[in-house]
């Protein structure tokens, strides 16, 4: 009964089809589109990508790692069992991307999580020739890091004014993803002055969907006249690939970061010597306050640029440089994302009555100690405490602030940047702690420390 329906629905189908592919033939057989449409030149990022691709490149890295071993490492049973040398050690390799800043010195512009503890940084051109990078400096803060090539006939990308950049506006984003070589995606801005994605550091992303995926970390975001907007350095993705939501560290910070670097080989922040905390419910109705905005001060350390500015303990501060606080993060972000010297403007509420006060950032000071002085096995390292942003974090030890290459420790696996957080089985929450213990001149010195690469024992024979 429905044989003629369907009859004519199959015929339908045939002749619909039929008629598809006669026209999909002739543009199959041209697969190349015409320069222009009407007399219009169609769009293309071809020509502003000739003049971006050459100043990025590719980074691979080689970084010796000590294999871990429960008989080598241990004292006791190398002695019994006579074991002698080193421990062993494997090579690992990681792959990833940079931006050329300055062709006459051979700046490149990376990330610190490409580059930060390698032991040998190949730099590969466009045009494929491969120069050894010499690592000028990095800064796990902002995961910027400057490493330098030697070489003629390098093309650099101008920096752009990323203050500028409005949601909406064109990117893309130019890197090495998986190794497959140089890749081009395309998007848009997503949103700005990202923050709070978890981890540690200072935080003030741009968001773009224009594709990112593993290798393309420390390659160029670059607008549609071929400027740097940003270096591209991670992606939130439930799956590990690329789901349209990757960040960007903003030009102006890493052109900021770069400076210091080249100047210094390290970043000197400015504190405002404040620590605050999150405001509840609870702490709101205690404060007389009708909500729960900013974050409320609960230290003021004494002779800091705060004190002057006669900020109290209950203090609570609302906005700085008319942003408004929403965590401690936002407060931390304002202190190291700004150069030292510059004037912060904060919001302060006190009894119910508000106020702005102006204070300039001052670089932090942070007390030091020799571990010569401690223990000849620490001889060429220094300590400090830890600066502000990781003690507002939660974070307790003390930072190893420079290791001298080829001494004891260094050559145990100790690093600048490290953070103490015990002495054997003892936790280390100050210099004062950790001169005590090592002044004790135990037989075996073993350091408990937490790095880029997580926890590990630093064994000092």
């Amino acid at each position: 009964m429905h044989a003629r329906p369907v009859r004519r629905l199959v015929t339908w189908f045939a002749a619909a089809l039929l008629s598809l592919l006669g026209t999909a033939l002739p543009i199959t057989a041209q697969a190349a589109l015409p320069p222009a449409l009407d007399g219009q030149p169609l769009p293309s990022l071809a020509p502003m990508l000739e003049k971006v691709t050459p100043a990025v490149v590719n980074i691979s890295t080689k970084t010796r790692v000590k294999v871990r071993d429960p008989f080598f490492d241990d004292a006791m049973m190398r002695q019994f069992f006579g074991l002698r040398g080193e421990p062993r050690e494997r090579i690992a390799q990681s792959l990833g991307s940079g931006v050329i800043v300055d062709a006459a010195k051979g700046y490149v512009l990376t990330n610190n999580h490409v580059v930060g503890g390698a032991d040998d940084i190949t730099v590969t051109l466009q045009d494929g020739r491969d120069f050894k990078g010499k690592l000028i400096g990095t800064d796990p803060d902002t995961d910027v890091a400057v490493v330098q090539i030697q070489a003629s006939h390098l093309e650099a990308l101008p920096l752009a004014d990323s203050a500028k950049l409005r949601v909406g506006d064109f990117v893309v984003a130019v890197g090495d993803p998986f190794g497959l070589g140089q890749t081009v995606t395309s998007g848009i801005v997503s949103a700005l002055s990202r923050s709070g994605l978890g981890g540690s550091g200072y935080q003030n992303f741009i968001q773009t969907d224009a594709s990112i995926n593993p290798g393309n970390s420390g390659g160029a975001l670059v607008n549609l006249r071929g400027e740097l907007v940003g270096i591209n350095t991670m992606i939130f993705s439930p799956s590990g690939g690329n789901v349209g939501i990757g960040f960007a560290i903003p030009s102006n910070l890493s052109s900021e970061v770069m400076q210091q670097l080249v100047a210094h080989g390290k970043v000197s922040r400015g504190s405002l010597g404040l620590e605050t905390q999150d405001i509840t419910p609870r702490i709101a109705q205690m404060l007389g306050l009708k909500n729960s905005n900013g974050v409320v001060v609960t230290r003021v350390q004494n002779g800091s640029v705060a004190d002057s500015a006669a900020v109290q303990v209950g203090d609570v501060l609302t906005a700085v440089d008319g942003k408004p606080l929403r965590s401690p993060q936002d407060l931390r972000n304002a202190e190291g994302l700004l150069p030292i010297g510059s004037t912060v403007k904060l919001n302060v509420l006190r009894g119910g009555n508000s106020r702005e006060v102006r204070a300039t950032l001052t670089p932090e000071k942070l007390a030091t100690l020799d571990g010569g002085k401690l223990d000849q096995r620490l001889a060429g390292v220094t300590f400090s405490e830890l600066p502000q942003n990781q003690r507002g974090q939660g974070i307790t030890g003390v930072a190893v602030s420079d290791v001298r290459a080829g001494s004891r420790a260094a050559l145990a696996g100790l690093q600048t940047n490290d953070v103490v957080v015990a002495v054997g089985n003892l936790r280390i929450a100050s210099l004062r702690v950790l001169q005590r213990l090592a002044g004790v001149n135990p037989r075996q010195l073993v350091l408990i420390v937490a790095g880029d690469d997580g926890v590990r024992y630093v064994d000092l024979q």
